[in-house]
């Protein structure tokens, strides 16, 4: 899958679900955390935004032309999403710039509303 048709649907996709999700969950974050928070919500949604781009781009950039080679592809787009959120997030929370509690709970939430759109660019025919 080495086109970037797949790619750019799946960007846009993600896109279009963090759009929504900052839009579930701007007011019941600036009630229960308050104004300041919600720069907070869109840095950890960036966050997951962008490690799941560079997860797909994997994916998709990678060739893998045996099964094997597809789950080891795989594998490492998975290890490298998680480093990006990890090197990311541990920055964001240690600048002291935005509240804590909600940029880990939305990284958190977007990171897992992400998932099945990755997964489902994984499994997708070459």
């Amino acid at each position: 899958m080495t086109g970037s048709r797949p790619y750019l649907r799946f960007l846009g996709l993600a896109l279009a679900l963090v759009v929504a999700l900052c839009a579930v969950g701007y007011l019941p974050t600036r009630r229960l955390a308050g104004p300041d928070a919600l720069a907070s919500m869109v840095a950890g949604c960036g966050i997951s935004l962008l490690a799941a781009a560079l997860a797909g781009w994997l994916l998709t950039a990678v060739g893998a032309a045996t099964p094997e080679a597809r789950m080891q592809r795989g594998f490492l787009a998975m290890v490298v999403r998680l480093a990006v959120v990890i090197v990311l997030g541990l920055a964001a929370t240690l600048s002291g710039e935005f509240a804590r509690a909600p940029l880990l709970f939305w990284m958190a939430t977007a990171y897992v509303v992400l998932l099945p759109l990755e997964v489902k660019l994984a499994i997708a025919p070459e």
